[in-house]
């Protein structure tokens, strides 16, 4: 799947039509909470306002709202915005917004962390969605993209089949070209059962890739019907805007960042 600047949304090929199996991933993603430990070092949310772009069905931002403020989630799909108000309904510090990273319903300078979690930052053709993340940060607030890592393994070998088009190295360049700071996160997921396993790869890959996939994770567990794990490495790209006097024509948001209209894929 693949995306460009002319396109406004790109449907996900795995929340929007699988919801029930992608709350099976999320469940089993980053058991460890590597991926949270990160974050918190990186720019820690307690006290602060956070907006979680493509949130989804909101299932991350409970998370947040634990130690955070308030937390604003935006979602281009509508049927998951629905869910997403159910699902933090009883939450006092979190509201849902319809709306997509190109054009968020946010005020300018009014929160404090902007997160994406493999939604829409992509590498080059992103470049609407930064500025309007520029735009809505405060100074000295962050922008914090969390990416899948192609370059691990086995997980990135699979995608890599699966997007033989996509260069992880150009895609790092161009977030370092941007101010990126990037910090490689070994996970791991863990899933109650291989069906659970199962039904997760095949919403992800294509059939053949799954089906290898497949093979391959429930060798590594020795052929265990429950209590499977699988590696999943990510990276963790991250900004802080600046607090003094920025001049004209260098600011973070446009500071090695190109006006490309090259296209990078859709993640899942």
């Amino acid at each position: 799947m693949r995306w460009s600047r002319r396109t406004e949304v790109v449907p996900s090929p795995n929340i929007w039509y699988y919801q029930a199996d992608y709350e099976l991933e999320n469940r089993a993603q980053d058991s460890g909470g590597e991926i949270w430990r990160v974050l918190r070092e990186e720019y820690d949310w307690a006290g602060r306002d956070v907006l979680d772009v493509g949130c989804g069905d909101g299932f991350h931002l409970s998370l947040f709202a634990r130690d955070a403020r308030s937390v604003l989630g935006v979602e281009p799909h509508q049927p998951l915005v629905r869910s997403a108000l159910q699902r933090v309904e009883d939450l006092s510090n979190v509201d849902i917004r319809h709306g997509r990273a190109q054009r968020l319903p946010v005020r300018s300078a009014s929160v404090d962390i902007v997160h994406a979690r493999t939604a829409y930052f992509f590498g080059p053709g992103c470049e609407p969605g930064l500025a309007e993340a520029e735009r809505v940060l405060r100074p000295g607030g962050a922008i914090l993209i969390v990416d899948l890592d192609v370059t691990s393994e086995p997980y990135g070998r699979w995608m890599r089949a699966d997007l033989p088009h996509y260069d992880p190295a150009a895609v790092e360049r161009f977030f370092a070209r941007a101010g990126f700071g990037c910090r490689r996160v070994a996970t791991e997921w863990r899933f109650a059962t291989a069906a659970d396993l199962e039904a997760v790869l095949k919403i992800e890959f294509s059939k053949p890739v799954a089906e290898q996939a497949i093979a391959e994770s429930l060798q590594r567990n020795g052929n265990r019907e429950t209590d499977l794990t699988l590696p999943v490495g990510y990276r963790v790209h991250a900004r802080v805007k600046p607090t003094g006097l920025v001049l004209p024509g260098h600011s973070a948001a446009s500071s090695g960042v190109e006006d490309s209209s090259s296209s990078s894929p859709r993640m899942p």
